[in-house]
């Protein structure tokens, strides 16, 4: 079990370095985590929401994800949040009601646990945030109490950008109980630029005062970072071409922000920046803006025109040589002349204005949509792939186009899919992961350089998002076998592991 002394301190990343570790040694691994609050998810093949980082985890581990590797999913809504158990939207809850309902809750991860325990030699669980949070440890779901039912053996990781980083190990460790204190085999530092023998004394110290060796320090290495679980890492996955950008794109930092991995693709293209604005005076004359998915899309639709955003963009799509503009599922209902609420699913407004750049108009339901799916746009040969989460249904009225033709290839059914105007210069769409196909994100930068007279890139420019991070996986294994002593792991693991990798 990989647990860490805070949020954010490389949990998810050394999880999937694990599992791409025993996979490569020849073991069958899955990757779990017994709750995660997230905003970035994903739909697995049979239609279940999971976390997006047990997705990566799971790629890395060269398997299938499954909702059994993330059972439950808190998607934050502003006080509240959305819990989603196996997969599926339960309803809305206060963090007193949930700590209520953890009885019920804490046999359903479990029996997902279980399951994957029979299924895999191994799993590698992940924790969430600290373990030693005292106000919370009577509600504890995912991290010690998972530890003790797995029987695992846990490696603690600290980040030393936060600073203190050898206060944040012998602070965790001494909060510890006895018991919990004989399942680490070690710790881990992370996210280290520089010299590593510089830390040696402290590492000593670390030693003697806990009994316990620092295993390794982790380099931080850009060229391995994978799909961020929430948004504390959207800067790491910031634009890699700032210097030689040709096409500026501005997408809407929304409060609600969800899967903004979504946008990690097209700033990975070259001679494209991708920046974040939260202001009206920052949008500037960008090439494209993106309204992103929410999951607060009317709060959200206020903050846009409360910090002046939201008549900036009315007025740059007025201009028609002005950015092409394109909402991505929460993002795509602002963009409509109204959104309606009857039953309260979102919010106590049953009705508010959209933005009114596209003919269409949104009723939230209580059901949740969960598709995988593949088309085409209405317009073009080019193919796009992705996957559905919204709680709307859209209408288009009057002459309005679609914006693409899809199949949900759970079912097989074909839907027309989100909007267009008939300038062709505002979009809407439900689909998350556009960017990941490459023949969407080629013709759209293509389409974005052509009205600025710039000519195509050259296609052995363009690389496939997934093949991308699949190159990222393969270096993980070897990551940790360079920093990390990997011993005391193998010894806990057990006779087998040992014999087999003999």
């Amino acid at each position: 079990m990989i647990l860490g002394t805070a949020s954010h301190v490389g949990k998810s990343l050394i999880t999937a370095a694990f599992c791409r570790l025993l996979a490569e040694e020849g073991f069958r691994v899955a990757p779990f985590k017994a709750q995660n609050m997230a905003l970035n998810s994903y739909v697995t093949a049979d239609g279940g929401e999971i976390g997006r980082a047990q997705v990566s985890q799971a790629e890395a581990a060269g398997i299938e994800p499954t909702v059994d590797m993330n059972p439950i999913l808190l998607k934050p809504m502003g006080g509240v949040s959305q819990v989603v158990v196996e997969g599926t939207a339960i309803g809305v809850m206060s963090a007193r009601d949930y700590y209520g309902a953890k009885d019920e809750l804490w046999p359903r991860v479990t029996a997902a646990y279980d399951r994957l325990a029979r299924e895999y030699q191994y799993v590698v669980l992940e924790g969430a945030g600290s373990p030693v949070e005292i106000n919370l440890a009577e509600h504890d779901l995912t991290n010690l109490r998972m530890a003790r039912h797995a029987d695992a053996a846990v490696v603690l990781v600290a980040d030393i950008e936060r600073g203190g980083v050898f206060a944040q190990i012998v602070g965790t460790w001494e909060l510890l109980e006895p018991e919990d204190r004989e399942r680490v085999v070690g710790f881990v530092i992370n996210k280290f630029r520089g010299d590593a023998t510089l830390l040696d004394s402290g590492l000593d110290m670390i030693r003697e005062r806990t009994g316990v060796p620092v295993l390794g320090v982790l380099p931080y290495r850009q060229d391995v970072q994978i799909d961020q679980e929430d948004s504390l890492g959207i800067d790491e996955t910031a634009s890699v071409f700032e210097e030689e950008a040709e096409i500026d794109v501005a997408v809407a930092r929304l409060p609600g922000l969800s899967n903004f991995t979504d946008f990690w693709p097209l700033s990975r293209c070259p001679g494209v920046r991708v920046r974040y604005v939260e202001r009206g005076a920052e949008l500037g004359r960008p090439d494209l803006v993106i309204l992103p998915g929410t999951k607060t899309t009317v709060r959200d639709l206020e903050w846009l025109r409360s910090v002046g955003l939201a008549g900036r963009l009315i007025e740059a799509a007025a201009d028609p040589s002005g950015p092409v503009v394109l909402g991505v599922c929460g993002g795509f209902q602002m963009l409509g002349r109204r959104i309606d609420d009857p039953l309260g699913v979102e919010s106590n407004e049953r009705s508010v204005a959209g933005l009114g750049l596209l003919d269409v108009q949104t009723t939230f339901l209580v059901s949740k949509t969960r598709h995988r799916v593949e088309g085409r746009l209405e317009e073009g040969d080019v193919s796009l792939s992705g996957y559905e989460i919204h709680m709307g249904e859209t209408e288009r009225d009057g002459d309005t186009r679609p914006f693409a033709r899809l199949t949900r290839l759970r079912d097989g059914v074909g839907v027309w899919d989100g909007a267009k105007d008939s300038r062709g210069q505002v979009f809407g769409t439900y689909v998350h992961g556009l960017f990941d196909s490459l023949p969407f994100t080629i013709s759209l930068v293509n389409s974005l350089r052509g009205r600025r007279g710039l000519a195509p890139l050259d296609t052995e420019l363009w690389t496939e998002h997934r093949q991308r991070l699949a190159a990222r996986y393969g270096m993980l294994g070897d990551f940790l076998r360079a920093h990390v002593d990997l011993t005391p792991v193998w010894s806990v693991l057990g006779a087998e592991t040992r014999e087999r990798r003999s």
